[in-house]
């Protein structure tokens, strides 16, 4: 297959989207390093500096990670340093830490009306649906429910899910081959109903912050869409702006 560069943006520009690519089609893995600068120079038909251009940017976006000596590799969900990307919620004491979670359920519906606009899907078509809840040093501080494309996502499993000894997305880039790049979240304070009350331990009406995630993967193709309460009495959403 012949690559070709258009030339209506700058030159490392195009070199990125050749690049990113590559990523989409699976050609390296999450986890597995990319060709050196040099060699994909020498690919792309270009000097090593426009490479080097790239893959800053891609890097700076959280896709590639460089390790010096090392070489530059995929961003994986594995990675400690890649959890706190898509987790925002902070003790106000002490360290950042991943919670555990309990899975409640897990089942294949017909997508809401809603959900198929935000996969972009079409109403009806087949939706995984999966209730948790985070627990944070031991104290029920997440209620979420998650909603992923039934194609993509076939064969997902209470069972599996209960398995897994990790993050969720990680299970998602090792297992269905769908890796988080990026998501857009909205926030809002709301008041617990009576089905967030019960799951959170709290009163009916206590202050909560609803967060809607849409995440994408490569492509910016939308493969989540997520709607979470969460307690704040001791903890906090972390946004760092740059």
């Amino acid at each position: 297959m012949t690559e070709t560069i258009a030339t209506f943006s700058p030159l490392y520009q195009q070199i990125k989207a050749l690049i990113l690519g590559s990523l989409q089609a699976g050609e390296w893995k999450p986890g597995e390093a990319i060709p050196s600068e040099n060699d994909l120079a020498t690919r792309f038909k270009v000097s090593q500096g426009t490479v080097r251009k790239a893959i800053d940017e891609l890097a700076s976006e959280n896709l590639l990670v460089r390790r010096q000596g090392k070489g530059t590799f995929v961003a994986t969900h594995h990675e400690d340093r890649v959890h706190f990307r898509f987790l925002r919620l902070v003790p106000d004491n002490g360290e950042p830490h991943y919670p555990k979670s309990t899975i409640l359920d897990c089942k294949r519906l017909r997508a809401p009306a809603e959900i198929a606009r935000l996969l972009d899907l079409k109403s009806g078509d087949a939706v995984i649906q999966i209730e948790r809840i985070l627990y944070f040093s031991s104290e029920a501080t997440v209620y979420e429910e998650i909603w992923l494309p039934g194609t993509t996502f076939k064969g997902l499993s209470v069972e599996r899910l209960v398995e897994w000894r990790g993050p969720m997305y990680a299970l998602f880039e090792t297992e269905f081959g769908t890796h988080m790049v990026r998501a857009t979240e909205r926030l809002r304070a709301v008041a617990a109903d009576e089905l967030s009350a019960k799951h959170l331990g709290v009163e009916q009406n206590t202050p909560l912050l609803a967060v809607e995630r849409v995440s994408y993967t490569y492509g910016e193709r939308p493969v989540e869409v997520r709607k979470a309460v969460y307690l704040t009495a001791s903890h906090h959403y972390l946004n760092e702006l740059n």
